[in-house]
């Protein structure tokens, strides 16, 4: 998968391009108004720029849709009915009274049991933060203490969880390895992928071909699971 960029007329659009088995070029506009055009591995970028061309006023249409009701898809109010993801799954939120603030799985839902009224939405907030906070130390140690175990280094760095903007891990010196929280909401294959890609970089500092040889031979199939994550975040 690759960001390109389109442009036409005054308008400038980025996209994510995958290249796979396929006949034929697609678009898709997501909630987020991020582009993903799938187009067959041998197609040229010219056509994929006509088939772009073409698809403009549907695409500033959708576009100008999605940010029209940007607000009701992103904003969440922490009330029952609403979806959350957590290792991949979507969970849907059910809000009840209780005699403790605490939240637990059952089956596809994540239920939020509240001292408080069901309809506080921040104070609902707060407990299922504070139940995503502990769930993430606890899956990151714990896929971490896995992942190591693919490595023969005499020295391993502390994990730290800290949010980033743009990054889903990263490498400090030999020191850290930092985990943005957000890879709570992505599954165990994913959190391993980040883990693994960043470990690597005890071996290898920046991206180079080495550095990917060395990624594929702790795990293969890293390319598909990167762009996994990445569609299913974006």
């Amino acid at each position: 998968m690759k960001i390109k960029e389109f442009t036409y007329s005054k308008y400038k659009y980025k996209y994510f391009l995958i290249r796979e088995d396929r006949k034929t070029l697609g678009l898709t506009v997501r909630p987020n108004m991020s582009l993903v055009v799938r187009a067959p591995k041998n197609c040229s970028q010219e056509k994929i720029d006509k088939f772009l061309e073409k698809k403009w006023l549907w695409l500033e249409k959708q576009l100008d849709y999605f940010k029209k009701y940007q607000k009701k898809f992103f904003e969440k109010e922490y009330l029952s009915g609403e979806s959350h993801l957590f290792l991949g799954r979507q969970y849907r939120l059910k809000v009840i009274r209780g005699k403790k603030d605490e939240v637990r799985k059952e089956k596809n839902r994540l239920i939020v049991e509240t001292t408080g009224l069901v309809g506080n939405g921040f104070h609902n907030k707060k407990i299922l933060n504070n139940w995503y906070k502990d769930q993430t130390e606890k899956v990151f140690k714990k896929r971490y203490l896995k992942v190591q175990k693919m490595f023969s280094y005499d020295f391993v760095p502390t994990l730290v969880i800290r949010k980033m903007d743009k990054r889903w891990g990263s490498f400090l010196s030999i020191k850290q390895v930092i985990l943005n929280p957000e890879l709570i909401k992505a599954s165990t294959d994913c959190i391993d992928y980040v883990i693994t890609h960043e470990l690597c970089h005890m071996k290898y500092k920046n991206h180079s071909k080495q550095f990917y040889t060395h990624l594929k031979s702790k795990l293969p199939d890293w390319e598909k699971i990167k762009e996994k994550l990445e569609l299913r975040m974006i």
